[in-house]
């Protein structure tokens, strides 16, 4: 792929101070520490919830503290969740802003150098922004919105739109009871994004939405909900990023994802969080009949993820795409992957998955692939690919198959290695530096993932890519 330093738009002059500036957080400083019934009962009333919502997070909370942490995958045992701020926002902030202006001054800061609005003005149908537990600004063009679709922070869409909300929030897709961090997300979610595209509309300019911790300790549980009804198509992207301070912060948003007959839908995401933050989010999505969902992703910075888009394909001849890419740093633990639930005939489903690991760092690849006993004629294929920059790095393959129907095609490759010295020296011959040659190989190795991206979004996880790698030759 092309140097991105000698691409323009948006992320072409991002570096590290572009994620690791902070504000003064003076906020954050009386914000309650740990979780009480209170303190979500104060949630609530602070969002002029129905009871009906309230009833959910009082259930989430009973189910957190009952529910174990998980025993599998990496240890969390050094999460303590009594330090975590689950709920906190600066007070000048308005929730919901229609003007890019309204937004206070700091915090318009962050988003501007982080391409939003920008990003808005050249590529975007819409665009929503939350800081902390609050969304700061909602917008959506007024082309897509005379066709009916919504587009909204989802503490409004509660307000203005409960009989939809109602009707899907954490019921079929993830509910509370699902595990630990389902149920926390439900007792404290603040924030995210709802969308819903109606019958036959097809949104041709991506949405997206960006989501920044700035506190030390803090937590962030945005809800993202979205209805893609029958006909109807769009593609959703969505950023997150935090600074580093040294001690624990926690991300368990959830994304929940129902995509009707012969519906078509994309969600990227570039979740760029820091060394100190667990990443703890859970995605999924309900696919009927002809329906089709791509998930496309990039892991990165984060000291502990674990994240498993998941496609639960119910209709006839539905179809899921999951492409993804996990980076391991320095102290860093990348559990990823995808599962695929085949509860209908005739369903198909493709995984492509790669992975880099280098100073140290460990990449997972965590799948299940299930197809259920009345599902005949399912074909799946899984691809994972794993890239070793060090002799002191690792990766590993877990995938899980569970085949209740013989007449089921299922394919699974999985490949790890180090860098080809052979690769290396040549590209040097042909004028190359060692870090540039170095480059040009793990570029073309997450290009098949990147060119899925919009190219202004390629740029930006190319650039990421790039600042994870400095330093890292020789």
């Amino acid at each position: 792929m092309a140097d991105t330093n000698k691409q323009g738009g948006i992320f072409s002059g991002l570096d590290r101070e572009t994620f690791e500036h902070r504000n003064q957080s003076d906020y954050a400083t009386a914000a309650q520490r740990g979780i009480t019934e209170s303190l979500v009962r104060k949630i609530s009333a602070n969002k002029n919830e129905p009871d009906w919502m309230l009833d959910i997070r009082l259930e989430g909370l009973r189910l957190f503290q009952e529910k174990p942490l998980p025993t599998w995958g990496p240890d969390l045992s050094k999460l303590n969740f009594d330090e975590i701020i689950y709920y906190a926002a600066p007070d000048e902030i308005v929730e919901g802003n229609k003007s890019w202006e309204d937004v206070p001054t700091d915090v318009k800061e962050t988003f501007e150098r982080l391409g939003i609005p920008e990003a808005e003005r050249k590529v975007l149908a819409g665009v929503g922004a939350q800081y902390e537990s609050e969304t700061v600004y909602h917008r959506l063009r007024e082309e897509w919105e005379s066709l009916g679709v919504i587009f909204e922070d989802m503490d409004i869409a509660v307000q203005r739109y409960p009989e939809i909300v109602q009707k899907y929030f954490m019921k079929k897709c993830v509910p509370p009871s699902d595990h630990k961090f389902a149920a926390l997300h439900a007792a404290v979610w603040s924030g995210g994004t709802f969308l819903y595209v109606p019958a036959g509309v097809k949104v041709t300019q991506p949405l997206q939405a960006y989501f920044r911790m700035n506190a030390k300790n803090m937590g962030q549980f945005e809800h993202t909900l979205m209805i893609i009804e029958e006909g109807a198509e769009a593609h959703y992207i969505e950023g997150c990023s935090a600074p580093k301070y040294g001690a624990n912060s926690l991300h368990a948003g959830c994304v929940e994802i129902f995509v009707k007959k012969s519906g078509h839908f994309r969600y990227s995401s570039v979740e760029n969080w820091s060394a100190d933050t667990y990443n703890l989010n859970t995605k999924r999505s309900i696919v009927e009949e002809d329906g089709h969902m791509e998930w496309v992703g990039g892991n990165m910075g984060s000291g502990v993820t674990m994240l498993y888009p998941c496609s639960i394909l119910i209709g006839r001849r539905a179809h899921a795409d999951h492409l993804g890419i996990a980076f391991a740093g320095a102290g860093q633990i990348q559990d990823t992957g995808a599962k695929v639930f085949h509860s209908a005939s005739e369903t198909t489903s493709n995984i492509v998955m790669k992975s880099l690991s280098k100073d140290g760092g460990a990449s997972i690849y965590r799948g299940l692939i299930q197809v259920a006993s009345h599902a005949n004629d399912v074909v799946s294929n899984v691809k994972c690919d794993a890239l070793i920059l060090d002799d002191h790095s690792k990766s590993d393959t877990v995938p899980q198959m569970k085949i209740q129907n013989n007449t089921a095609s299922i394919a699974h490759e999985a490949s790890a290695g180090r860098i080809s010295t052979e690769d290396i020296f040549y590209l040097q011959t042909r004028g190359l530096t060692e870090d540039e040659a170095t480059a040009m190989v793990v570029n073309g190795f997450i290009e098949p993932i990147v060119k899925e991206l919009p190219l202004e979004y390629a740029v930006e996880m190319n650039r990421l890519i790039e600042l994870e790698m400095e330093g890292s030759v020789g």
